[in-house]
């Protein structure tokens, strides 16, 4: 079995681009005020769930590895 993420959005920083969408639409929803939303709090780590995180203008996604809770994306410095 692969690993699993934790994906959290900040809402108070998402700024609806819908890039997370476009890369990941199995994984993420614009709400009615154009704010991005995962699906689901838990998903299989993936190159679309990554690079959702990664082109989101604000950094508005955190991904952290389930268990740990090592960070994916950011990266911690």
């Amino acid at each position: 079995m692969g690993d699993r993420w934790q994906v959290q959005v900040d809402r108070s920083l998402c700024i609806g681009s819908a890039q997370c969408v476009h890369h990941a639409p199995h994984a993420f929803r614009l709400d009615t005020g154009r704010q991005s939303r995962p699906l689901e709090a838990e998903a299989d780590a993936g190159e679309g769930i990554l690079a959702a995180a990664e082109s989101c203008p604000v950094e508005a996604i955190t991904l952290t590895l389930l268990g740990s809770g090592e960070a994916v994306f950011p990266p911690e410095e």
